[in-house]
């Protein structure tokens, strides 16, 4: 699957809660869902500057495809990481520096998070792209 085809399924999925107590429960299973970060890669290297709450995510590049792991000691941040990862995981570095993150917006995340929440969001998106652009110059 592309990345859009994902954002589009996500935002499907969240089309068919009523209200945001719903979309949190559902973020938090998809945070229980999260391919955990190994141990190892907790350091102060991975973790996400900007966010209120400890998240850390680490890249791996496989057959030309970057795959995250991430982990995070809030429930809430969890699920937005997980979300995130979702997205942007199996693919192609050059893929996801064009990718547009509009769905964030479509799903609502944005106006329904703390401010502090949001800008931790925008770390967590500006970090995998960063991630992207680092091994998309090693397959230059």
């Amino acid at each position: 699957m592309t990345i859009k085809e994902i954002q589009e399924e996500i935002v499907d999925e969240f089309s068919m809660f009523d209200d945001w107590m719903q979309r949190y429960e559902y973020m938090i299973d998809l945070g229980k869902s999260l391919p955990l970060i190994d141990e190892q890669y907790k350091t102060d290297d991975n973790i996400i500057k900007g966010c209120q709450s400890k998240v850390w995510v680490h890249a791996d590049l496989e057959e030309d495809k970057l795959s995250f792991t991430a982990d995070s000691d809030a429930i809430i941040t969890k699920g937005i990481i997980a979300i995130l990862i979702r997205a942007f995981s199996g693919q192609h570095p050059k893929d996801i520096i064009d990718a547009d993150t509009s769905f964030i917006d479509e799903i609502g995340l944005k106006e329904h998070l703390s401010p502090t929440r949001a800008n931790g969001l925008v770390s967590m998106i500006k970090q995998i792209k960063m991630y992207a652009i680092a091994y998309q110059t090693q397959l230059e």
